[in-house]
């Protein structure tokens, strides 16, 4: 028997619970408190499953496998009272957009996710709207989990380069989140004048930073994100447009404030994601408030 459980009722989260839901009769959702959600899968709003969120503190038993879907301002609260659900052994993924975070942990067994679960959640309504796909360092824990649920919706696709899947998605989450929040908009701010050739400038900076970390992409890395970016559907937002518009802190400091952070350590000049970084800090006064 392998005991499941997922921190965070999110987007992410409640994703991952369904999907693994009919695979692991023990598998628990765990939130701030006891609720019932609605879940609309692969953008399916006719038909609404039921998922029942359980308060963290009030499950006490040790997990096997620990999935880690809160978002990076929600993390340092979630350290501070999730070692109850640990035992030695425990394998905990981190799903979450960003970079920066492992540092914090205390656990021998923590890795990394790069997420492709694209979705939304409005208060108790979970929409899930694309993909289920989430991308590890291959070693034995991880090819363990990704055998264990290989019967199930989810893809738990295994990797030996992590570093370069992590700096991957974190440019492809450069542009598009900074452009949706800052424009309040769904991916139809695409379709503004200038808005994809900013996207371009803001990737040309990320690729520069990820080289003088030794990351290096094809020729042409810029081509194929702008090219994802025209798949996505115009009424999509990302998960920055959503907590923008939802009065919610940014993920800011593990996605473009990460990138700010590296660019000054090896003295790079990147004018575009300057300007973008403080565009955003600069809303964070008025999430705060």
């Amino acid at each position: 028997m392998t005991n499941i459980a997922i921190i965070g009722p999110g987007a992410v989260g409640s994703t991952i619970a369904f999907d693994l839901k009919h695979l692991n009769s023990h598998l628990q959702l765990l939130g701030r408190r006891a609720e019932t959600l609605q879940f609309y899968a692969n953008g399916d709003k006719k038909t609404a499953y039921t998922l029942d969120v359980s308060p963290l503190h009030a499950h006490h038993q040790p997990v096997d496998v620990l999935f880690i879907a809160v978002k990076i301002p929600q993390l340092d609260s979630v350290l501070s009272e999730y070692n109850h659900l640990l035992h030695p052994e425990t394998i905990i993924i981190l799903a979450q957009n960003g970079q920066g975070q492992l540092p914090k942990f205390n656990h021998p067994h923590v890795y990394q996710g790069v997420i492709y679960i694209s979705g939304q959640k409005k208060e108790r309504v979970v929409t899930h709207f694309r993909d289920h796909k989430i991308i590890l360092e291959r070693n034995p824990h991880t090819q363990k989990l990704a055998e264990l649920v290989s019967a199930s919706p989810l893809n738990i696709e295994l990797t030996e380069d992590i570093n370069k899947a992590i700096w991957y998605k974190l440019l492809v989450n450069l542009a598009i989140n900074s452009v949706t929040a800052l424009g309040r908009s769904t991916a139809s701010v695409l379709e503004v004048p200038g808005i994809k050739t900013l996207c371009r400038q803001l990737l040309l900076e990320g690729i520069a930073i990820a080289k003088a970390e030794h990351i290096l992409f094809e020729h042409n890395i810029v081509d194929d994100i702008l090219e994802i970016y025209e798949g996505y559907p115009s009424n999509m937002g990302t998960s920055m447009y959503y907590d923008i518009l939802a009065n919610k802190p940014l993920e800011i400091e593990g996605i473009q404030g990460y990138l700010f952070s590296i660019a000054r350590k090896h003295q790079l000049e990147t004018p575009i994601l300057d300007t973008i970084y403080a565009l955003l800090l600069a809303q964070q006064p008025i999430l705060d408030k």
